[in-house]
């Protein structure tokens, strides 16, 4: 160890006696390099006087997150407040929830404090809402912290379903309560398929739809303890705020929110496990006040303006579809299932988000549903008439039973000719052969569209996916990003090209489209591509992963030749089964050729370690002017090998 080395950990280990001045007044370049050794919470407490003297913290946040990730996964974040965030919710999360891998183990020191946790929660915008000791502790020792993430957390991870008939679940509702109700959280992202935990969230929260299940639950709770604070009055234990039930057995159920002291006697009622607390949010928040605090009176009632249900099944669709008609304040609606829905459940959710359209209140502008079974599906949603901005649909052929008539039923007043407001338009395809007509409508109907992502289309043998591109110059010229992705575009670079040349395009994707597998003349075709590239100057992303380029990826340094390089910042050339001797030829080329700006080079999942004195070699070539996105690979996997060699 260097004594630089010394020092560095020195700094760290002292830093409380040091102080940030002692860090400020070291030269720029010693700075920068001490920053890889801090701690998170040092990190969050010299950055803003850093950030005021023009020094990111950048490449400390990015070295805490390729610690957290491993060395086979590139931290991609663009900015020093990105990196930052994405490593405090990371860590917050494990320590917070008790969990632990390799960094936390090793920082366990550092990150199991109060300072840490402070400073995590100030930076944190999503929460995950997992029962276990710690979420109780936010209702009695570490209020304070509930108190922050209140006014901090945007969106709420629901990643289990809560049995509402035991005690324990009380605290995860107390807290869901706080988030969504008390604080400015907006966004809900349930894991599981729950239709009553999905009832109790929608309950009162944008909606003027009352599950009757839950409806029932709630009364008899509060019935439940009407009966028991009456019996308390003759000596029973009650539930007042403060005793909880012990009813359920579970371990959780010890933990006395406020500190009160606990009865020791059982009732009758408890022994038999029936349990004597109300899942009704505004009784919940009245018992888990503080005992010396002012009475709340009467909750808000937040809403929801961004729900996702990542599990969502017939049942939890049921419970959706009764409170959609109502939720005027919902704008982003995703829901995907592990399996495809059915037609009846599509058409069930084509109902109700038909019902919300005929409102003027309706807010809801973005809609994902996965998996569908087949595309005509997609048009039964469309005839849904809600003014959607984006939409994102995901299809999966069955192929066995009955499907939906693509003549089925409409209302008199449905127009598919009419214009669509889209700007922003996924759709992701695993069928034998997909309607091409059908996607051609849509997109001829969307003169608005500013995003596009297609993925997976296949078409009969002999068929070409010209029309697509042709489409889009004709019909979409506000298009400012296009992704295509798994499919077969060799035979389709003239529409490629005038596509370049009819829009304004920013970001553009060909990834995994078998680019030169038909070229004759692989070389001069991809010099076509790059020049056509040049003359757009709005252009600043381009991908090329998955395209078997190799070799030829040297033609790609002339981007930045001649007198009017290329807008490019960003390349991604990953997958490409580029050899080191391959890429060590690239940087010579685009050193000499140097970009105008940094241009961020994605490098993944090429052959590194084929030879890796000469790929060192290319990547400290590049490193003066690129920033580099670069995993490890094994080439002795050999199926990799094949794959990225076909």
């Amino acid at each position: 160890m260097c004594l630089k080395e010394l020092c560095f950990r020195a700094v760290r280990t002292h830093f409380a006696a040091l102080g940030t001045e002692a860090v400020l007044d070291l030269p720029v370049p010693l700075i920068k390099e001490l920053l890889l050794h801090l701690t998170v919470c040092q990190l969050d407490e010299v950055q803003p006087e850093l950030n005021q003297r023009g020094i990111s913290t950048y490449s400390g946040w990015a070295g805490v997150l390729r610690d957290l990730y491993g060395p086979n996964r590139a931290a991609d974040f663009l900015t020093e407040e990105e990196a930052k965030n994405e490593a405090m919710r990371i860590l917050f999360t494990l320590v917070f929830h008790g969990f632990r891998n390799h960094f936390v183990i090793r920082n366990s020191a550092n990150l199991n404090t109060p300072s840490f946790m402070w400073a995590a929660a100030k930076c944190i915008k999503q929460f995950l809402l997992i029962t276990s000791l710690a979420l109780q502790s936010l209702t009695a020792e570490q209020r304070p912290i509930l108190n922050l993430l209140e006014k901090r957390i945007r969106s709420v991870g629901v990643p289990q379903s809560f049995e509402l008939s035991r005690s324990c679940t009380q605290f995860a509702l107390y807290v869901l309560h706080r988030l969504l109700d008390h604080g400015v959280a907006k966004e809900i992202v349930i894991q599981v398929d729950c239709p009553i935990t999905l009832a109790w969230i929608l309950h009162g929260r944008g909606s003027q739809y009352v599950n009757p299940d839950l409806k029932d639950l709630i009364n008899s709770k509060k019935e439940s303890c009407v009966s028991h604070a009456a019996s308390a009055s003759a000596g029973t234990p009650s539930c007042s705020p403060g005793l909880e039930a012990r009813a359920s057995g579970d371990e959780h159920d010890q933990v006395t929110p406020c500190k009160r002291s606990k009865l020791d006697s059982v009732s009758a009622e408890e022994e038999s496990g029936k349990t004597n607390f109300t899942v009704d949010p505004q009784v919940l928040c009245q018992t888990f006040t503080p005992c010396d605090g002012p009475s709340a009176g009467a909750c808000p009632w937040g809403q929801i303006d961004r729900l996702e249900i990542r599990h969502c099944g017939s049942d939890s669709l049921r419970v959706l579809n009764s409170a959609l008609p109502t939720f005027f304040c919902l704008r982003s609606l995703t829901l995907h299932s592990f399996s495809t829905f059915r037609d009846s459940d599509v058409l069930g959710l084509a109902r109700a988000l038909r019902q919300l359209s005929e409102s003027s209140h309706s807010s809801l502008t973005d809609l994902n549903v996965g998996v569908l079974p087949y595309t005509k599906l997609t048009e039964v949603l469309l005839d849904a008439r809600l003014k959607l901005m984006s939409l994102h649909v995901e299809i999966h052929t069955v192929v066995w039973g009955p499907h939906l008539s693509p003549h089925h039923p409409r209302n008199a007043e449905s127009d598919m000719s009419a214009e669509l407001p889209l700007e922003k338009l996924t759709v992701k395809v695993a069928e034998l052969q997909t309607d091409l007509q059908f996607i051609a409508s849509v997109l001829r109907r969307s003169p608005r569209l500013t995003s596009l992502h297609v993925a997976g289309m296949r078409l009969p043998t002999g068929s070409s996916l010209s029309l697509l591109l042709s489409t889009l110059s004709e019909s979409n010229r506000c298009l400012r990003s296009l992704s295509l992705e798994d499919m077969k575009l060799s035979d389709c670079l003239p529409e490629i090209l005038h596509l370049l040349t009819s829009c304004k395009l920013e970001e553009l994707r060909c990834n995994d489209c078998r680019l030169l597998e038909k070229w004759t003349d692989k070389e001069e075709s991809l010099q076509q591509l790059v020049a056509a590239v040049k003359s757009v100057p709005s252009l600043h992303t381009l991908s090329l992963a998955q395209n078997r380029l190799a070799k030829n990826v040297c033609v790609l340094a002339e981007l930045f030749s001649g007198s009017s390089p290329s807008s490019v910042k960003r390349l991604d050339i990953s997958s490409n089964f580029i050899q080191p001797v391959e890429l060590l030829e690239f940087a010579e080329r685009l050193r000499t050729h140097r970009p105008p700006h940094r241009l961020t080079l994605d490098l993944r999942r090429n052959p590194g370690d084929r030879d890796p004195d000469t790929w060192s070699a290319a990547l400290k070539t590049l490193r003066p002017f690129c920033a580099l996105l670069i995993e490890g690979w094994k080439s002795t996997d050999t199926m990799v090998d094949h794959i990225s060699n076909m």
